[in-house]
């Protein structure tokens, strides 16, 4: 049984979210920059949205694979380790970069750790919690984004108050991202019988519950909607003049960041409660409406709102998602039903980015309104079938 710092709260998850916390500052002194960054080197509304979707599916092409690779050799941790170290390292040639083609390639490898870790990251927080896995979630989403939030606030400061380029930021942004590999040392292994598996990624997927699968095929339409962050940073800063469009929006994102970190923990505590498919329904439409609100957003209050709404809709999804998956898969198989799942969800992030980019260049409300309809038809959906999505 693993040991507690408090009542009900998971050495491991805390060590991990230490982590995180430390790694998502680092990697948030660049998310808000990086459409402004893509800007001012000459890309457009598609080269933004490529950039935006090679990011989320290279990193998710490999992701099922190391996930599969976990659970063979009942090891997380150095999955985990590696991981952190590449994305740490492809930082740096980020900050060198000049042009948005070099942009394109580096940030596209940065996240090449992230896919190297993400499903023994889970499917570690689900071992080391098994009994609260929405809180499990929940606690590291909170820490992870609390790193966020300093991240995205450290941007400003650096880029407004100090004048840094951003180059430089990307940078400190780096040497972040080394320090965050340390309280790795204090993450445990739970025990686990060595088994020799030499079943094939398909092998793993047929062996996969059809409830996984199907969440999975939701989970994917839903990440058709749920295009790139950049486009809601881009819509806001088009609004605001001079240094004011740049600066404005990365307070708005740490905003969004804001809420997403006060709510994570209620709402992995209300999935437990009430069950995940009912949050996660709600969630899914409630970023149908956020949606169609940029399509009319015109105003510093009017986007305020909306991107505490839209922070509000990742607290509700982002970790119950991964706990649903969790719950319905055995756990020998949670490393592969994990990365499957964020394969998925990252590989559709390409095609819904480039949908949303070659929209804004035709008229930026359309990218909006693409996002409103292809949410409500993943909701739907998700109500139809939620009676076959049951936990085993």
């Amino acid at each position: 049984m693993q040991k507690k710092f408090v009542k009900g709260f998971g050495a491991n998850v805390i060590f991990l979210g230490i982590v995180s916390l430390i790694n998502d500052f680092s990697s948030e002194l660049i998310v808000p920059i990086l459409p402004l960054l893509i800007a001012s080197l000459g890309g457009t509304g598609l080269i933004i949205g490529l950039i935006g979707g090679i990011r989320d599916c290279v990193a998710s092409m490999i992701k099922f694979y190391f996930g599969h690779e976990s659970d063979k050799a009942r090891k997380r941790k150095p999955f985990i380790f590696y991981g952190y170290l590449t994305s740490a390292t492809f930082k740096i040639m980020l900050a060198l970069s000049k042009t948005w083609h070099q942009v394109l390639i580096f940030s596209g490898l940065e996240r090449l750790g992230k896919g190297m870790r993400s499903a023994p990251i889970d499917s570690l927080i689900s071992e080391s919690m098994p009994n609260n896995k929405g809180k499990g979630f929940g606690i590291h989403r909170t820490l992870d984004v609390t790193g966020a939030v300093l991240g995205s606030l450290t941007a400003f400061l650096l880029f407004w108050y100090f004048n840094f380029s951003f180059q430089k930021i990307i940078f400190i942004a780096a040497v972040l991202g080394f320090i965050a590999i340390i309280p790795l040392v204090f993450v445990k292994e739970p025990k686990q019988k060595k088994k020799k598996v030499n079943h094939s990624m398909k092998w793993e997927i047929k062996k996969l519950p059809k409830q996984v699968k199907l969440f999975i095929f939701i989970a994917s339409i839903f990440a058709l909607a749920n295009f790139s962050y950049m486009f809601f940073i881009l819509k806001s800063s088009s609004f605001i003049p001079g240094k004011l469009g740049l600066a404005a929006p990365i307070l708005l994102y740490a905003f969004f960041n804001l809420f997403y970190v006060s709510f994570a923990i209620p709402m992995g505590n209300l999935s437990d409660k009430i069950g995940r498919t009912r949050v996660l329904i709600y969630g899914y439409l409630l970023f149908s409406i956020v949606s169609l609100g940029f399509m009319f957003a015109n105003t510093i209050t009017f986007f305020v709102v909306l991107f505490a709404m839209y922070g509000l809709v990742f607290a509700m999804i982002e970790g119950n998602q991964r706990a649903l998956v969790s719950d319905l898969s055995s756990k020998e198989h949670r490393g592969s039903a994990l990365g499957l799942f964020h394969t998925c969800v990252g590989v559709t992030a390409l095609p819904a980015s480039l949908i949303a980019g070659l929209l804004w260049d035709i008229n930026p409300s359309l990218t909006f309104i693409f996002g409103s309809i292809v949410s409500l038809m993943a909701v739907l959906l998700f109500v139809s079938l939620k009676d076959k999505i049951k936990k085993n």
